[in-house]
């Protein structure tokens, strides 16, 4: 593992230990086995290791294990159905909330939460941030099985929009209310009725 790789565990490991504003470059560096200077040589900045450090942490660690475990399959930033959309829905919103048992993902789930709220006083770290969120909202379309392969890609932002709002606050409830977070199909089934309800009259 050269350096550069050490560098995004390292910052991985303190992001679930430490969170993100209570990280230090040292901290880093120390569990990468590398100098201080290594940060800036191959990222500039602790900021932009971090953030690339959490970006691996959702893309690459939570969605794939989350749509391994639904029995999607994870490629090209996608997912292909297994089953259909309502059983690929049901079955990933059912891993997403029983992974939340598990004490590194509820750590990165509050990492993420810390981040957000950062925004108001970190507007560069929002910045930084945004530049990933369309990746992040294709990829929460195809992951729950909301559009189709070939969906015209201004469709598939939005409906990854609503996967990320609905996302964020189905976790909040399982973290902290966890008795009352709904399960995939009570989701699938408050959609249902909700698109039936705002429908354009005939």
């Amino acid at each position: 593992m050269g350096n550069r790789e050490a560098l995004v565990e390292s910052a991985k490991a303190c992001l679930l230990q430490k969170g993100y504003s209570r990280t230090t470059a040292r901290d880093i560096a120390i569990g990468a086995g590398v100098s201080l200077a290594a940060i800036g040589y191959h990222f500039g900045s602790k900021e932009t290791l971090l953030n690339e450090a959490l970006r691996a942490l959702l893309t690459d660690e939570w969605a794939t294990e989350v749509a391994g475990a639904a029995g999607t399959r994870a490629g090209d930033d996608r997912a292909a159905v297994v089953g259909g959309p309502h059983e690929q829905f049901v079955a990933t919103w059912r891993q997403i909330i029983d992974s939340l048992s598990n004490p590194r993902t509820k750590a990165l789930w509050a990492t993420q939460f810390e981040v957000l709220s950062l925004g108001a006083s970190m507007p560069e770290l929002v910045a930084e941030l945004t530049k990933m969120q369309g990746e992040a909202r294709e990829g929460l379309a195809h992951l729950f099985g909301g559009v189709d392969p070939d969906a015209d890609p201004e469709q598939v932002q939005a409906i990854g929009s609503l996967l990320q709002a609905l996302l964020l606050g189905v976790v909040a409830q399982g973290m902290f209310d966890p008795d009352s977070a709904p399960t995939g199909e009570q989701l699938a089934q408050s959609l249902r009725a909700l698109a039936d309800r705002i429908s354009p009259s005939a």
